[in-house]
């Protein structure tokens, strides 16, 4: 059994990996490259070798309650689409509630992870570090977290584009943009549409002369806001992933896509793609429409060639005397003090099973975490893995055989190239709700929505119908947390409580109870279906006592 965990990187998945090992009575150390936690979302003027950086403005597209640790919420006075530094706060407050910053060693880089000579009986790991004296160090650990992310290395495709290197103006990548002053009344082209893309597209188009943003494919644009002004990612729940699952692909897509072309016509904003809604990771930007709209922004296809201070576009068209080219072309990863024989990464692709275990150790002692890009936030996925991994690392749970491993790692990439467009960003692709739920199953802590239904029919409801917030995990099984069910019951209260600036007065609300009443009636329905290949063994002898409650509670659903 495991007893020391090496963890690499103190960024978001670092933290939670360190808390981890805590809950399940390991001894985690942390190596930390830099001289503070915090990883992608610490803003450094000047960015580090062979690590992301952001540029200062930047705001986290899913909100505080969908990103937030499982067991630890985000003040509800925060806003809930947060800027960098309000993420930084709650890495800080999260990392001194748990007392996490005692267990990293930073300014400390990682050299070498090499299998020990005895490891197909011990599982154990040679490590060297190096601190920022250039004293060098080796260790043994029991088992290792890897939480360097993916976004390593800048993904500069210089090649891809014809005359560069007769550019007069300057260009950059993504990574190296800061703020947009030093740009007043210049012409820009940002290459790629992305999240970076987009938002670096849109700031600059408040200082610049002209902002080009060139696509190859275009994009589906998402809002922050949702419905009736709430984050959209809250209006996503178990209910409306069960009809998406059982209507065709074809029929989901279409009526995604018909929303938001509700928004805007993305065809007469020149945007929109061959691909469906959800073959390609979209972009969440409320503000790209507006800057189309008004001139600022104008979306031009991909670019064939540089000419001095010319870039001749693939329609033909021509723009001159451009003074700045910003490469939005994302990153890619690697693992070089692995040897190739753990872990080895070909055209930003690697084989991990369930994206966490190399599927050929003889000992299952190390687990990738955080190499993923999901439809939703990382930072509980991460805590997730973490979790599945540190019960592994302590035996209480096992992984199947490789050969079973090396067929599942093969369905889903299968599945994957049937479903997206090829692209580098989408060979670590997850849906944050699916997976959540996978894993959870592996750790024992998804939640059981019958057995909800039946015992807090409250509860249960706002599972089902409400957002898939973090909390849900912590309601049964390993880890268990008795804070979760009232985070689910606050949970719209601090949505709403950083927008409470000012005092309205609330109307008489005069809905029926009704559409309230079907849904809960539907909810015990879905919830059957939802578990039919579930052994309902254990559930039989008490469900007559608790229908009573399901019955009395009812009329309470419908004045709340």
């Amino acid at each position: 059994m495991a007893q020391r965990v090496a963890v690499i990187g103190g960024g978001s998945s670092g933290l939670t990996c360190i808390k981890c090992c805590l809950d399940e009575g390991l001894e985690p150390v942390c190596f930390e490259s830099s001289d503070d936690i915090g990883g992608l979302w610490r803003f450094k003027e000047n960015p580090e070798p062979d690590r992301a950086s952001i540029y200062h403005s930047v705001i986290i597209n899913t909100s505080k309650e969908m990103m937030c640790y499982s067991d630890f919420p985000i003040p509800g006075h925060f806003p809930n689409f947060m800027h960098n530094s309000y993420i930084m706060d709650y890495y800080r407050m999260y990392a001194e509630r748990f007392e996490l910053t005692r267990y990293i060693r930073f300014q400390t880089k990682v050299l070498r992870v090499i299998p020990r000579p005895d490891f197909a009986l011990s599982g154990q790991w040679d490590i060297e570090t190096e601190d920022k004296e250039g004293n060098r160090e080796k260790h043994v650990f029991d088992a290792v977290l890897v939480c360097t992310g993916h976004h390593c290395h800048p993904h500069l495709p210089l090649k891809d584009f014809p005359g560069i290197d007769t550019f007069k103006g300057k260009y950059l990548h993504s990574r190296d943009y800061k703020t947009p002053e030093e740009w007043r009344n210049k012409r820009v082209v940002v290459i790629g549409i992305g999240n970076s893309g987009g938002d670096i597209a849109v700031e600059l188009s408040r200082m610049t002369k002209q902002v080009f943003l060139s696509t190859r494919r275009g994009s589906w644009i998402l809002n922050r806001v949702g419905p009736n002004g709430v984050p959209l990612d809250m209006s996503f729940n178990r209910a409306s992933r069960m009809m998406q699952n059982i209507l065709p692909f074809s029929v989901s897509s279409s009526l995604g896509e018909k929303k938001l072309n509700e928004r805007f016509n993305h065809a007469l904003y020149g945007l929109q793609p061959k691909h469906r809604l959800t073959s390609q990771h979209p972009m969440v930007n409320d503000e790209l429409p507006n800057r189309i709209l008004s001139g600022t922004v104008l979306v031009k296809p991909n670019v064939r060639e540089f000419r001095g201070s010319s870039v001749i576009f693939e329609d033909g068209t021509v723009e001159d005397n451009i003074d700045l080219v910003v490469f939005a072309t994302g990153y890619t990863f690697s693992f070089p003090f692995l040897p190739d024989h753990v872990i080895s990464v070909t055209g930003n692709k690697t084989s991990l099973y369930k994206h966490i275990f190399p599927p050929g150790l003889e000992r299952s002692t190390l687990a990738v975490i955080g190499l993923i890009q999901p439809l939703g936030a990382i930072m509980p996925i991460s805590e997730m893995q973490a979790r599945w991994a540190t019960r592994v690392f302590k035996g209480l749970l096992k992984l199947p055989s490789m050969k079973t491993m090396l067929k599942n790692i093969k369905a889903k990439e299968e599945t994957m190239a049937e479903r997206y467009v090829a692209s580098q960003r989408h060979t670590i692709q997850v849906d944050y709700l699916p997976y959540m739920d996978e894993l959870a199953m592996q750790v024992g802590v998804r939640p059981n929505l019958l057995w909800l239904f039946l015992t807090d029919p409250g509860l249960g409801w706002r599972v089902m119908f409400g957002p898939s917030t973090p909390y849900q995990y912590r309601l049964c099984g390993p880890g268990r947390w008795e804070g979760a069910r009232q985070a689910i019951y606050t949970q719209w209260e601090r949505v709403a409580q950083p927008m409470k600036t000012r005092s309205v007065p609330m109307q008489e609300s005069h809905h029926s109870s009704l559409p309230l009443l079907l849904s809960v009636s539907a909810a015990a329905l879905l919830s059957a279906l939802y578990y039919t290949r579930a052994s309902l063994t254990g559930i039989l002898p008490d469900i007559s006592s608790h229908l009573e409650r399901v019955t009395a509670y009812l009329p309470q659903l419908s004045r709340q």
